[in-house]
């Protein structure tokens, strides 16, 4: 392709800036918080979003800022053509961190540590130094690209609702939010939401709590309950058949819980990305599965929490226990990881992730699992899911984006999908490009989050001559 040596050649030449840069960005703590006056998502995602702004800015571009829900970085003035969505907020930092701290990002062995790395600021540093390496070069581009960056496309992507409240959709679209080549399906999502009541019993031995979750879309890495009237031994003894059993370990430790001695429970096993369950080991499904093990005494909160271990039983990552097992040619089998629960003498509350493949409908997804959980007495309270997205795959625009993924790396470019959403889930004609390539495990959403050099150097080059082909 014509440029390619030039494009190639530039970004080599500023992948150390180009570090520092992502660094500056990931060394802010950009979770969502509660909000503050001019600042909708907390001062973390406000502060990303200043930093990232200035240092567009620095390299000449016009930005703006809107009401720090997102930033923009214009290319030039000429008519938008395409848009690239990237976003800054991250996920909680999350525990078992060991090779360096959350918001310390270092460079080792090739990869770039630390949260955001992959997910998305190091992507959306990518962006901006094709953006750079375009306009530095002088490349023939007779049209608008402009760098969207976002603030909330963990939690729910408002932010891209105020935006284009503002501003019209560009002809096209893509986000580097996920894996190459090029994602042209995203499937559907039911972030279930569900409760149950019930009578309190103070028959011992029993659960006084659990605790488990820290977002609907992450897998719980840890899981934490407290039971009483249970010997250590008999407790420690059902750990190691469970343990054996499921991969999730289990620590205990003796406390005070007002009325006498309890046990603390902490479960401990893997997390991840909800819409990739199976690359994570549920803390939350292994903690059920050991409380139900346990001698406890009978009653109506262990019937409901039982009930719930049924229908998401540790392992089953396809909804097969719930009858929503549902897969089609286009875009797979759906996924379901249990992720947030509540347990008290009285009450359970939690949620649920499912991603949803192209066949999905009220009738064979929603409904049915209403029905399910109401025959075990527990009430889901959803009444609609986010449908599929899906852009044609022979369209001149993804195609194009296939033959430069080609250029640049040498592999076949074939459209993909995927249970994670991104920012182009609501778009006319958006796709996700990038960042990782394909089988790069970058640990998003868990601990140690971390994303190889190689691929955000490669997606630098990747989306510039992508902005040439596009937009020339």
């Amino acid at each position: 392709m014509k440029y390619q040596n030039e494009i190639a050649a530039y970004i080599d030449a500023h992948t150390k800036e180009m570090i520092e840069d992502i660094f500056t960005l990931c060394r802010i703590n950009s979770e969502r918080m509660p909000a503050e006056e001019g600042k909708p998502y907390g001062p973390g995602p406000a502060e990303a979003l200043s930093a990232a702004l200035k240092l567009a800015e620095g390299y000449g571009f016009a930005v703006k800022n809107y009401d720090n829900y997102v930033g923009t970085v214009d290319l030039n003035g000429s008519p938008k053509q395409l848009d690239i969505l990237a976003h800054l907020d991250v996920v909680p930092a999350g525990e078992g961190w060991q090779i360096t701290e959350p918001f310390s990002p270092i460079l080792k062995d090739g990869r770039l540590y630390g949260r955001g790395t992959a997910d998305d600021k190091g992507p959306a540093v990518a962006a901006l130094y094709a953006l750079r390496c375009v306009k530095e070069l002088g490349l023939p581009v007779s049209k608008n690209v402009r760098l969207i960056l976002g603030c909330d496309e963990e939690c729910g992507s408002s932010d891209i609702a105020h935006y284009y409240k503002i501003e019209k959709e560009a002809p096209m679209t893509f986000s580097p939010d996920a894996d190459f080549p090029v994602t042209n399906i995203e499937k559907g999502r039911l972030a279930g939401q569900f409760d149950a009541e019930f009578a309190a019993s103070a028959a011992l031995p029993r659960l006084v709590s659990l605790d488990a979750g820290i977002k609907v879309n992450v897998v719980p890495g840890k899981a934490f309950a407290v039971a009483e009237g249970l010997s250590r031994a008999e407790m420690e003894k059902t750990a190691a058949v469970v343990t054996a059993e499921t991969g999730v370990e289990f620590l205990l430790e003796v406390c005070e819980n007002g009325d006498g001695l309890c046990v603390k429970i902490t479960a401990v096993g893997e997390g991840a990305h909800a819409a990739s369950p199976q690359t994570g080991s549920n803390a939350l499904t292994g903690l059920l599965t050991y409380l139900t093990r346990l001698p406890l005494a009978p009653c109506p909160q262990l019937e409901a929490v039982s009930a719930l271990l049924s229908l998401m039983p540790h392992g089953d990552v396809n909804g097969k226990a719930m009858g929503i097992d549902l897969k089609d040619d286009i875009s797979g089998e759906l996924t379901l990881a249990f992720t947030m629960l509540k347990v008290t003498e009285s009450r359970l509350e939690g949620m649920f992730d499912a991603r949803c493949p192209v066949c999905a409908t009220d009738e064979n997804m929603l409904n049915a699992a209403k029905a399910a959980m109401a025959a075990k007495g527990i009430t889901l309270h959803n009444d609609s899911f986010n449908p599929p997205h899906h852009v044609d795959g022979d369209s001149h625009f993804v195609q194009t984006l296939l033959s430069v993924y080609e250029a640049y790396t040498g592999r076949k470019g074939e459209c993909q999908s995927m249970g994670g959403g991104t920012y182009v889930h609501h778009l006319k004609n958006g796709v996700a490009f990038g960042a990782a390539m394909p089988g790069t495990d970058t640990r998003m959403h868990g601990a140690d989050e971390r994303a190889e050099l190689y691929d955000l150097t490669t997606s630098a080059k990747i989306f510039a001559q992508a902005i040439v082909e596009l937009c020339g």
